[in-house]
């Protein structure tokens, strides 16, 4: 079957009163993305936006663009980052209630509940431990609550650009092991009240864990597998001798050179799984790229050497361990995360190539 491509999407780029108060006045992750440097000889840095410029998201037209730039790599829908901290504090809403208010853009969607705390990380510690500044906490206060998150969500389910599995809406835990149980129970109850099947809980889980254990123990449908975690694990394996790596956490730790970078050809194998990734309760990531640094500097966790044709090489392993699968899904790590150098939005270097590499990839299995 024809992969289902859907691309998590960040709702940030456009001022909100929090940001403003954190960061100053009109702030957005461009200014993160503009101000990156190089930290060495070959860096790809900064990463200037082309077709749709730096952005605001308030502006429909931009939506707009987008969703039609995501028609033409293939990709099925738009998952849209979500924000409930508990007791109905939520961040970053207004984009997707314009979306779903407005029936604009006439493009497909599902939405990724990003259910952890923000801080103010502090990067340039060498001990950051308990130093990280509380912005937001993540909170469970109860059914009352569980209750509340679903009417507002609800909306969105019963609309029909929402994307469903089996009569399921998709719906992602970004941390489904911090979840109260019961929460997912009361989700599923109230969803068939409505009229659907259940809810198709996705959660995010380390690359190293049983999917048939995180499923059954969260009453999850299927899992994402998060494996750019594992290339800090066999970091030896790929690029450098015990030694070296050991020199590199002191003498290059002290002069604050600690970023972790990965060449992307070599990493490629280790980002798809052809026996774990062929199960059905498991969705593959398609990771184009990826560069922290723009938000955390000398400690960032950087892919090195991106380019649309490795990533088109990328697709294709995927697309090949999903063929055979009744729901092919696949989830596209990012859309538009510009602050981590992950994303597939034109920009200067590369123009559409990323686009048009999934995109090619998708045309050879019509």
């Amino acid at each position: 079957m024809r992969p289902r491509v859907l691309a998590l999407y960040l709702p940030q780029f456009h001022p909100f009163p929090e940001n403003d108060e954190w960061w100053g006045k009109g702030f957005t992750e461009w200014r993160s993305v503009a101000r990156a440097k190089p930290l060495y000889r070959g860096h790809y840095q900064p990463h200037i936006p082309a077709d749709l410029g730096f952005y605001d998201l308030r502006v429909p037209e931009v939506r707009e663009q987008q969703a039609q730039l995501a028609r033409e790599a293939g990709i099925e829908g738009f998952c849209y980052w979500h924000y409930w901290f508990g007791n109905g504090k939520r961040l970053m809403e207004r984009i997707f209630d314009e979306v779903l208010a407005s029936g604009q853009p006439d493009f497909p969607f599902c939405l990724g509940w990003a259910n952890h705390s923000w801080y103010a990380k502090n990067w340039n510690s060498a001990d950051t431990k308990g130093k990280d500044r509380l912005l937001v906490a993540q909170t469970y206060p109860g059914q009352e609550d569980f209750r509340n998150h679903y009417q507002l969500v609800r909306k969105a389910f019963s609309d029909k650009r929402y994307v469903k599995v089996d009569n399921k809406p998709f719906f992602m835990v970004y941390e489904p092991s911090s979840v109260p149980a019961d929460f997912y129970a009361l989700w599923n109850k109230w969803a068939k009240e409505d009229g659907f099947d259940g809810v198709y809980f996705v959660g995010n889980c380390p690359y190293d864990k049983n999917s048939d254990d995180v499923c059954s123990q969260y009453g999850l449908s299927a899992v994402l597998k998060n494996r750019i975690q594992e290339l800090s694990s066999i970091r030896n394996e790929l690029f450098l001798p015990r030694q070296w790596n050991k020199l590199k956490k002191t003498w290059l730790g002290f002069l604050n050179l600690t970023c972790e970078k990965f060449h992307y050809r070599s990493a490629m194998r280790y980002l798809v799984d052809e026996i774990d990734d062929s199960k059905e309760n498991v969705i593959p990531y398609l990771l184009p790229n990826f560069d922290h640094s723009p938000r955390s500097g000398r400690f960032g966790y950087i892919l090195q050497g991106a380019t649309p044709d490795l990533f088109y090489e990328h697709c294709r392993q995927v697309f090949k361990v999903v063929s055979e699968k009744q729901n092919p899904l696949v989830m596209l790590r990012s859309w538009n995360e510009w602050g981590e150098g992950n994303y597939i939005e034109p920009d200067l270097k590369y123009g559409r190539g990323f686009i048009d590499a999934l995109a090619n990839a998708l045309s050879e299995l019509n």
